[in-house]
């Protein structure tokens, strides 16, 4: 591996355990209860963990596990960029956001435990930093993440 490639990944797998401890924090801590988007939105972060954990471990395939690493990162662009105009109103929710809470003939007990229970709409921001939502951080951080690891696999390119 390159010497480049694994300060650059070291740094990847911090920054997705700081990520995830971040999301876990305003979770559980400060009761911030994240929407089903929200939580679709820490798989990059997981997937990063567990693949680059594993380029370190088996030390073979690594651009192709650095490739699937970038998928993920994109993917987290894609839905975190779909969460803010959600937010912001340019698209309407989806199915996704509304998973857990079907309609289908429920009784009274299972009523209010679905209450109990009850999704947060994605298209309502419940915390901000610095004044942007989670979700708009979120696209931008997966953005720059998706361009590192775009350098990462150019640099497997490259004589050793």
């Amino acid at each position: 591996m390159l010497k480049n490639n694994k300060l650059i990944l070291n740094g990847i797998l911090g920054f997705s355990i700081l990520s995830l401890s971040i999301a876990y924090f305003v979770q559980y801590i400060l009761g911030h209860k994240p929407c089903n988007l929200c939580l679709i939105e820490r798989i990059p972060y997981f997937s990063a963990l567990i693949l680059i954990s594993l380029i370190f471990i088996i030390r073979k395939f690594e651009k192709l596990i650095a490739i699937i690493v970038l998928l993920f990162f994109i993917f987290g662009t894609i839905v975190s960029f779909y969460h803010v105009g959600i937010e912001r109103g340019f698209f309407s929710e989806s199915i996704v956001c509304d998973l857990i809470n079907s309609s289908d003939n429920l009784s009274k007990d299972q009523l209010l435990k679905q209450l109990e229970n009850a999704t947060v709409s994605c298209k309502d921001v419940t915390f901000r930093l610095l004044g942007l939502s989670l979700a708009t951080i979120n696209t931008i951080i997966s953005i720059v993440l998706s361009s590192i690891m775009i350098k990462v696999i150019k640099n497997y390119g490259q004589n050793r």
